[in-house]
């Protein structure tokens, strides 16, 4: 062997060994999509555990299954206000503190307990009572996006509830049990 390969593999390889500290592989990136709110992968995957606790999967896809979390970020950065999104993020943030740092190993019972509960809250006037109203802002508004942007799924319109433009042909005689699918006429 050379010994100038033998040289130049010992300096790569001892080069790269130096990097290997400096690389941190375990930091929570900031998704780029949503670049009002600064939101990281594990505080997305909170609010994909608390929409999936509000509407869980079933005999039909659940918030979860239909990428809902994804339809609040992007209501909430494109749709809210400085303040409401800052408020928001806040909720989000203080969240875990509320209900727990493993709300997402935690029975659906006691997710479901952990969400009402924090749905009841109401504050004073002290520091920690703001985290409280943020908690509850939070979770108001994860709801009501979460049934919004489940009923307006694509999955919803097309399989579950089918829409119809116009009103069918008309069945005068039928009986109920033999309708099929219920249909919204627009």
């Amino acid at each position: 062997m050379n010994r100038r390969h033998a040289l130049r593999h010992i300096a790569l390889i001892s080069g790269g060994l130096a990097l290997i500290p400096s690389c941190d592989f375990s930091s929570d990136d900031i998704l780029a999509a949503y670049k009002k709110l600064k939101v990281t992968t594990s505080e997305k995957d909170l609010l994909g555990v608390v929409s999936d606790t509000i509407i869980p999967s079933g005999e039909i896809k659940g918030a979860l299954d239909i990428a809902v979390p994804d339809f609040i970020l992007v209501m909430v950065n494109d749709c809210m206000e400085e303040s409401t999104q800052a408020r928001f993020m806040d909720g989000l943030r203080a969240f875990p503190d509320f209900a727990g740092k493993n709300f997402s190993k935690l029975s659906t019972k006691e997710r479901e307990e952990k969400v009402l509960g924090g749905l009841r809250l109401e504050g004073e006037n002290a520091p920690e009572d703001q985290k409280l109203k943020d908690v509850n802002f939070f979770l108001a508004t994860t709801k009501r996006l979460t049934i919004q942007g489940y009923m307006a799924s694509e999955y919803i319109q097309t399989e579950v509830i089918p829409y119809s433009l116009i009103p069918g042909a008309y069945q005068g005689k039928v009986l109920i049990a033999d309708i099929q699918k219920p249909r919204i006429n627009g």
